[in-house]
């Protein structure tokens, strides 16, 4: 009977909070009844005693009238809550008149966000200094709070936690798609705790937040170090759609038909590389390629990092830890410290990350490409892979049908400039800088739910000397 569970339920239990009477054992693990207990045997109430509205209204209905755009008002999905926050690097955008017509799908100012499809149970805060306004589809739950009743900070960060990741995962419903509806949201058990308590926690989001922001803006401030370096920092490409070329200039050198290849905007940035003070060289010459295949040892854990792992400043923000018997056939590469991982992917070539000490000798999916240099340093091979005009030529040399990708001996053309070594050691220090700081926002998070779990499985005054142990 080793690793099987079993637990008793009373029938007055199997009818109570059980609306549509859920036989399965999965609705009864003893981790849902112990943590469903624990709230219980404190002061709690439903989420909706706390709320002033909880929303889902989005565009489904409206999609012939909806058309999203480069810019505008951001339009958040499911995809964009990502570790707790709202990852802005792949949002979609609105315009005024469609956020009008969704005037009932606009997100607020410190509103709690809850994704119920597909993932369900990802969380997100809406802070006041995002800007605003904001909208999002029906897959997400925008939870307004009562500030007289209960502090929002305390909310999010409670629903970030196993008592409430936990509460939502129980009540998915759905076999092919898993969907939580706002009957069930609404219905979510609360403890509630001293508003000290809350203040406290609130105090450490807004800290969190802080050193994210500014995380983000010494990562910006190393992107415009290098880009004034190249005279790119205002550089607009040409919008122009004809360009006319010899054969030996076309086809005969590239084997591309498509008109796309051939842009003016793709040679005027190559112009600005090749004319670099420092010079240029291809990708072949200025980096080593890592194209070898390790195979995972069967029976030992290992760490994996794929796509959705992979921030959008140049960090990685999770892994998968397996067994190599376990992991997936694509889990091939390996990296160091010091690598860069390119995704080789047209829809993801924003995916491009530096490998820290805490990633040294993990898996990579084959579906990146990694390299390492030694004219280059890796902070600066970073931000000169991820900037935009770079990435203008990472899909420039993209091709395929089904699945368009950069194909290996294409990627190793790319031209890149041997950047100063001045302005190298500058870029380096805003990006040690920036991930220092945003390992920092995401230790105080983690600080925050420890917190708030501690409160519930024993005491404030434990949670409290947890948050005080901490050298904020």
């Amino acid at each position: 009977m080793s690793g099987l569970e079993a637990v008793e339920i009373k029938y007055s239990y199997l009818i109570k909070r059980n609306e549509i009477f859920r036989l399965d054992s999965d609705f009864f693990k003893k981790q849902y009844l112990h943590e469903e207990n624990s709230i219980l045997n404190k002061e709690h109430g439903e989420l909706k005693k706390f709320t002033k509205d909880i929303k889902s209204f989005g565009a489904y209905s409206l999609n012939n009238f909806i058309e999203y755009q480069e810019k505008g008002i951001p339009f958040i999905r499911g995809l964009n809550l990502k570790n707790g926050i709202i990852d802005f690097s792949d949002v979609i955008y609105i315009n005024v008149d469609a956020h009008k017509l969704l005037w009932k799908s606009e997100i607020k100012p410190e509103t709690v966000l809850l994704s119920m499809s597909g993932t369900i149970g990802d969380v997100a805060f809406c802070h006041a200094s995002y800007d605003f306004p904001m909208n999002s589809n029906q897959d997400i739950a925008k939870i307004r709070l009562d500030d007289n009743k209960i502090n929002p900070y305390f909310i999010y960060v409670f629903l970030l936690t196993s008592f409430g990741k936990n509460q939502i995962i129980r009540e998915g419903r759905g076999s092919v798609q898993q969907h939580v509806f706002l009957s069930q949201i609404e219905k979510l058990l609360i403890p509630v705790l001293s508003n000290n308590f809350q203040l406290d926690i609130e105090t450490l989001i807004k800290l969190s937040h802080k050193k994210l922001e500014q995380s983000k803006e010494d990562y910006q401030q190393a992107e415009t170090l290098l880009l004034t370096e190249l005279d790119l920092l205002n550089f607009k490409p040409s919008t122009e759609n004809i360009a006319i070329k010899s054969f030996s200039e076309s086809f005969g050198n590239s084997g591309r038909l498509d008109g796309e290849y051939y842009q003016p905007k793709y040679d005027e940035i190559e112009d600005k590389i090749r004319s670099y003070k420092g010079g240029y060289g291809s990708l072949e010459k200025i980096c080593s390629l890592k194209d070898r295949n390790h195979k995972p040892e069967d029976k030992k854990h290992h760490q994996y990092i794929e796509l959705s792992n992979i921030g959008n400043t140049g960090d990685i923000t999770g892994f998968t830890h397996e067994l190599g018997k376990d992991l997936p056939s694509r889990a091939r590469r390996v990296v160091v410290k010091g690598d860069v991982v390119v995704s080789s992917v047209e829809g993801s070539l924003e995916k491009i990350a530096l490998v820290t000490q805490e990633f040294d000798k993990s898996f990579c999916s084959t579906g990146f490409y990694v390299i390492s240099s030694n004219i280059i340093n890796p902070e600066t091979l970073l931000v000169l892979l991820k900037n935009k005009i770079m990435k203008q030529l990472l899909k420039h040399v993209c091709s395929g049908t089904i699945l368009t990708a950069i194909n290996k001996d294409e990627f190793l053309k790319i031209n890149l400039p041997i950047i100063d070594k001045n302005i190298q050691v500058q870029i380096t220090e805003k990006i040690i800088a920036s991930f220092k700081l945003k390992a920092e926002s995401k230790q105080l998070l983690d600080l925050a739910k420890q917190a708030v779990e501690t409160a519930i499985e024993q005491d404030e005054a434990a949670a409290i000397k947890l948050i005080e142990a901490y050298e904020v």
